[in-house]
């Protein structure tokens, strides 16, 4: 028999949800995640999908996985510091290590585990983390799992940044300070303001972190947020995804080598979880081959994201400040915002409402992600059916 009092809370909470227009309904694709997907029989063009690159279901990709698995076989079968650690994973911390422009890296198993890993392994109690506002939750997560005092700043204020450094710094009482952001906010699409962080962080001794999980493979012809602002000597912490524009799952912290040498023997999700499988490493390794070599994919998702954005634009829709592929139509409230991505879905685009807690509650919004493998005719496609619902609903 379960506890009454978890049935009670259980029942309240869910209902609150949904009268709220804040309960998420997950919906089973049927297909790859592809630009175009399929969900309950029904073909959808897809804009909801983090697969920036359309690497998720390329065929070199997949052809390595499987060699991968021939050899190696589907599990790793320990953690990396037992008998986890596969030639083919070094293989892969080499390469994204050239790939980042930095002396080495370590790879996870997901990108939240390296903000829970990376962030509590040099920051503790004694120490203090300034945090941009409107970084995502594992990082929030991981600074708290620091137990370091966690000091928010504006988001992207840098005279807001700047008086907290001086503030934590002068009043003596942490041993180190760090400055953590997103390099691109995934929610609005806009970067970083990593050259200014870095002078406040050289003025006052911060320690720079940079979770570039929407900015790897799509800018600085794919090496990410750091490198596109020349920055690579001068961040300490570049974190990344294997799952998003790389196109396959798993995370990774690159820096120097005295850093991925520390966060090998005190990263509690490296010490404590079993190693990634080797076809994802070896499907990994192949992406980033794919993209070391070539720029065409990058130029293709850019062409594809200012195309979709001139024309929701010009529509009328209120598509915030992107400065990225990432393109926000900011409805506002919630109900409306899911009942406007439920229409969508409805004429044919798979694009999600994203509403609070994800977002400030009053800006509720349907978050477009075009990619590279969408063509211009899937994309027309949808400029159609977001006008016929915008019109239909009163929000152009």
């Amino acid at each position: 028999m379960s506890s009454h009092t978890l049935d009670k809370f259980l029942h309240e909470n869910l209902e609150d949800l949904k009268s709220k227009g804040l309960y998420n309904e997950i919906d089973p694709l049927e297909s790859a995640n592809g630009p175009m997907i399929k969900i309950g029989g029904k073909e959808l063009i897809n804009l909801s999908s983090n697969n920036y690159l359309g690497l998720a279901t390329d065929e070199r990709l997949k052809e390595a996985a499987k060699q991968a698995i021939e050899t190696y076989g589907v599990g790793a079968g320990a953690v990396r510091t037992i008998n986890g650690t596969l030639k083919i994973h070094l293989e892969l911390e080499e390469k994204l290590a050239k790939f980042k422009h930095t002396e080495a890296a370590i790879a996870y198993q997901s990108g939240f585990n390296c903000n829970m890993a990376a962030i509590s392994a040099v920051m503790d109690k004694n120490d203090a983390i300034l945090s941009d506002e409107l970084n995502h939750a594992s990082i929030i997560d991981g600074c708290r799992l620091s137990k370091a005092k966690i000091i928010r700043f504006n988001h992207s204020d840098m005279d807001d940044l700047r008086q907290k450094a001086k503030e934590a710094v002068e009043s003596g009482l942490y041993n180190k300070i760090m400055v953590i952001t997103d390099g691109v906010f995934s929610m609005d699409g806009d970067i970083a303001k990593l050259p200014e962080i870095v002078k406040i962080a050289e003025e006052f001794d911060l320690i720079t972190y940079v979770d570039d999980a929407h900015g790897s493979g799509v800018l600085g012809n794919g090496a990410g947020t750091v490198k596109h602002f020349g920055l690579s000597d001068k961040i300490d912490f570049q974190i990344g995804t294997l799952s998003k524009a790389i196109g396959v799952v798993g995370g990774y912290v690159a820096g120097k080598q005295q850093l991925i040498d520390w966060l090998k023997v005190r990263s509690r999700p490296f010490l404590f979880s079993t190693s990634l499988t080797p076809g994802d490493v070896a499907a990994c390794i192949k992406s980033l081959e794919i993209l070391m070599e070539s720029t065409e994919l990058q130029e293709r998702l850019w062409e594809n994201g200012r195309y979709l954005k001139k024309g929701l634009k010009e529509l009328g829709f209120n598509i915030g400040e992107s400065e990225t592929p990432i393109t926000p139509c900011i409805i506002g409230d919630e109900v409306q915002t899911q009942q406007f991505s439920k229409r969508l879905n409805e004429e044919g685009v798979y694009a999600k409402a994203i509403v609070f807690p994800t977002v400030p509650k009053g800006t509720g919004r349907v978050r477009n992600m075009p990619t590279a493998a969408h063509t211009k005719e899937m994309l027309d496609q949808a400029l159609s059916i977001y006008e016929k619902i915008g019109k239909e609903m009163g929000i152009i």
